[in-house]
């Protein structure tokens, strides 16, 4: 029983140690800007070992060089109420929540036809997966491409809380979205608001017009997908309802 008490206060000890890692780092945050994130390093090595080279684009960018248009298009995307929550927007989650409920039950509706439908000794056909989305804050994505890993589990959320709380206490909202828009992915290798803007547009950050900004804005949900077609019709569609919500966005 000795051993087993010595064990649970050993992690304790090192969970409590982990957390106070991560607020030391983030503290750090409030003057000098990270160099790269958790994420980024886990992108370098795997296109390092899958195709031996690494393409990188990358360029920071402080908040007053980043144009007003990018920073309501991507609160207006994703994270409406940015500046009102705490970090966890609780009404989002329950939303999204209640969305994966539903498209997993159309999931397993279509499966259940298709299986009635197969004739006999046919070949098995699967429905697709149900689109999975969330309801994670602005700051939320934030916590986890700093720190965390990619892994979808209780212990990764709790930790991503925690994280989370600790980046809204420890830093303002100007300079949370200011270190998000420097480090989120838009594309294979290519990190940032800056690297965006010349990429896709050939301008810098602070020159994107509000129909440019909303276009990057659509594609940070799936950034290697959309970047294969970035003139898409329904990247067209969903930026045109974006710069229509920009204008109710309040900026921090």
């Amino acid at each position: 029983m000795r051993w087993l008490a010595r064990g649970l206060v050993l992690l304790l000890l090192s969970a409590l140690a982990l957390q106070l890692m991560f607020v030391l780092r983030i503290a750090m945050m409030v003057i000098i800007d990270p160099q790269s994130t958790t994420f980024q390093r886990s992108e370098i090595w795997r296109l390092a070992t899958e195709r031996h080279e690494v393409l990188w684009s990358q360029a920071w960018r402080s908040y007053p060089r980043i144009g007003e248009p990018l920073k309501r298009a991507v609160i207006a995307a994703e994270d409406a109420s940015f500046t009102d929550h705490g970090g966890v927007d609780w009404e989002a989650i329950e939303k999204a929540w209640e969305r994966n409920q539903r498209a997993e039950a159309r999931a397993e509706r279509l499966q259940s036809r298709l299986e009635a439908q197969r004739p006999k000794n046919g070949t098995p056909r699967t429905a697709p997966p149900p689109k999975v989305v969330g309801g994670s804050t602005i700051t939320q994505q934030l916590a986890k491409n700093l720190f965390l890993s990619g892994e979808r589990s209780l212990a990764r959320k709790g930790q991503e809380f925690v994280v989370t709380h600790a980046l809204e206490a420890l830093l303002s909202k100007e300079r949370i979205l200011e270190i998000y828009l420097n480090n989120v992915e838009w594309g294979e290798g290519l990190f940032g608001a800056q690297a965006a803007a010349r990429h896709y547009f050939r301008v810098d950050a602070d020159r994107l017009a509000p129909m440019q900004a909303a276009r990057l804005a659509v594609m940070l949900p799936a950034p290697k997908r959309f970047e294969k077609r970035p003139g898409s019709v329904y990247i067209a569609g969903r930026a045109a309802t974006i710069v229509a919500r920009m204008g109710a966005v309040e900026l921090p």
